[in-house]
């Protein structure tokens, strides 16, 4: 058996695969980290390599119960199916005590990186060892990295929001995609542009929702003015005098 450790990253919740699988599936966004878990669990336990060729979509879909969870996962990348076998891609670097290995290391590597840099801010530079860059497995490097990877960067004026990410962040919450007018949304860029927020694009998309949402419920709450302008007396009008004692 691979082991009964597998390697889940934080960033997964907010990936737009996430949300896509979500969307296609019908199901809430954290319900589908919790099959996906499942899923990975089983091919963790019951295989060796990631590759499962005797079992079939049908029989994972009624593991994780829902119907159509495996062919999501093919959509977004997430397995593989030749029509013989069922696969996960890249399954040794994050099942099995491989990639606990490697993510220990990974983690050693950081923690000397930190101890060689406070080492040199105090003038000790002669006597610390460089970084050992190559204990770092090559695959945990992460080159160039965009918002589709789920890396941080600050909000552009050209900022739109991915229409599936949106669509599925949209239909969670319960806001109609109608609400998203181009104002609304510039209004969104603006103010996070001018506060240069750094978020992944999945916290933007996110906040944007969060936004409009709230937009829509402060109107709801706005109580309007009554229609037309209020009577003024005639100061002609001495009716009101009668039968008042002089």
């Amino acid at each position: 058996m691979a082991g009964d450790w597998i390697k889940f990253e934080v960033a997964t919740l907010d990936k737009p695969e996430v949300c896509q699988i979500a969307d296609m599936a019908d199901i809430d966004i954290d319900a589908v980290v919790g099959k996906l878990l499942r899923v990975w669990g089983w091919f963790d336990q019951q295989t060796e390599n990631g590759n499962a060729p005797s079992v079939t979509k049908k029989l994972l879909n009624r593991l994780v119960g829902v119907n159509n969870f495996c062919e999501c996962m093919v959509s977004v990348g997430w397995m593989d199916d030749d029509g013989k076998s069922i696969s996960l891609p890249n399954f040794c670097r994050h099942n099995g005590k491989t990639a606990k290995n490697r993510a220990l290391t990974a983690k050693r590597v950081a923690s000397h990186k930190v101890v060689t840099a406070n080492a040199n801010a105090k003038g000790n530079a002669e006597s610390v060892s460089d970084p050992v860059e190559t204990a770092l497995p090559k695959e945990e490097k992460i080159l160039n990295p965009s918002l589709s990877q789920g890396a941080a960067c600050g909000m552009p004026l050209k900022w739109a929001p991915p229409d599936r990410l949106l669509a599925a962040y949209a239909k969670t919450a319960g806001v109609p995609l109608e609400l998203f007018t181009t104002e609304a949304i510039g209004q969104f860029i603006v103010h996070h542009n001018a506060k240069r927020t750094i978020k992944t694009e999945a916290e933007f998309v996110s906040g944007l929702v969060n936004w409009i949402k709230r937009d829509k419920a402060n109107a709801q709450r706005v109580v309007p003015f009554p229609s037309g302008r209020p009577q003024l007396p005639d100061p002609d009008d001495t009716s009101w005098i009668k039968g008042v004692e002089v």
